[in-house]
């Protein structure tokens, strides 16, 4: 079962959004650059739109990323491009976070927050600001740094920008999704048939 969208207005309310997110010259080490990993010159890109709490999003990082990652990024095969669809508050201010990392610390902090979803995201009564932290400082990011990425507004509003455009252009309605060749192919695919997509792309 996939995880259904949530109304981007239900998280900014009345904030204006910021220009698009698509197409940002701000260069890759600032928190609007492109957020990916494998070489650019790879055959297929897939870009996955994902939420750091979907539970399908971790399954697919957790049980299939470390198969795609040795046998089709390592390889050069295959490039994904990160773009965020966050599908609460809490997922959303992981995704500030995220992004305010160096971009080398970007997909290892992401993958750390999948491999322990249940501990940060899930834990009744949890002081979420307190339980991402614990996961930034693990990743080289102090306080001031932290409480700097929560509060920046140009950054939320660049990511709801982000998934807006999604909906619109992609009719990403559920999470992940995988745009592979413009076509898109939600839920967490598993080893075999997220392979037999991307070899097929590859031939396309």
């Amino acid at each position: 079962m996939l995880i259904s969208r949530r109304s981007i207005l239900a998280l900014v309310g009345t904030t204006a959004l910021a220009p698009s997110s698509f197409a940002d010259d701000s260069g890759q080490n600032s928190p609007f650059g492109q957020r990916s990993i494998g070489s650019p010159s790879a055959p297929v890109t897939a870009i996955e739109f994902f939420s750091l709490t979907c539970t399908h999003c971790a399954h697919f990082a957790n049980v299939t990323m470390p198969l795609v990652k040795p046998n089709l990024i390592d390889t050069g095969k295959l490039q994904i491009i990160y773009h965020d669809f966050p599908l609460d508050q809490v997922a959303l201010m992981a995704a500030q976070v995220a992004r305010s990392l160096p971009p080398e610390q970007y997909y290892p902090f992401i993958e750390a927050l999948f491999a322990s979803q249940d501990d940060w995201a899930f834990t009744p009564g949890i002081n979420y600001t307190e339980s991402i932290f614990k996961y930034a400082a693990l990743a080289g990011m102090d306080r001031p740094s932290y409480d700097a990425a929560l509060a920046n507004q140009k950054l939320k509003n660049f990511i709801l920008q982000g998934q807006q455009e999604a909906e619109t252009m992609y009719h990403v309605d559920a999470t992940p999704t995988f745009i592979i060749n413009g076509k898109p192919y939600p839920g967490a695919m598993e080893y075999p048939d997220f392979l037999n997509t991307i070899n097929a792309a590859a031939k396309a």
